[in-house]
């Protein structure tokens, strides 16, 4: 992870947007050497949101708390996708 001051971030705010969206660099910023914020690309929250459920729904399963579920080909007719 790269730490960036925030005083010095202004004038690259730009370019390290483009770094952390495109590259999936995660930026930290600094104020005062003590990490304020990170710039993260979307997709690195979209990937540990989908970890987070699936490591959730493991547990559930492993517990036997989960429901009976909907069956695959009634979840295929629910999106249009089958008949």
């Amino acid at each position: 992870m790269v730490e960036i001051a925030i005083s010095a971030a202004r004038s690259q705010l730009g370019d390290l947007v483009r770094r952390a969206a495109h590259g999936r660099e995660t930026i930290a910023l600094t104020d005062h050497g003590h990490v304020a914020a990170l710039l993260v690309s979307p997709q690195v929250i979209e990937d540990l949101e989908d970890a987070l459920a699936v490591a959730d729904y493991q547990l559930r399963k492993e517990r036997g708390e989960l429901g009976s579920g909907i069956p695959h080909e009634e979840v295929g007719r629910m999106l249009g996708l089958r008949k």
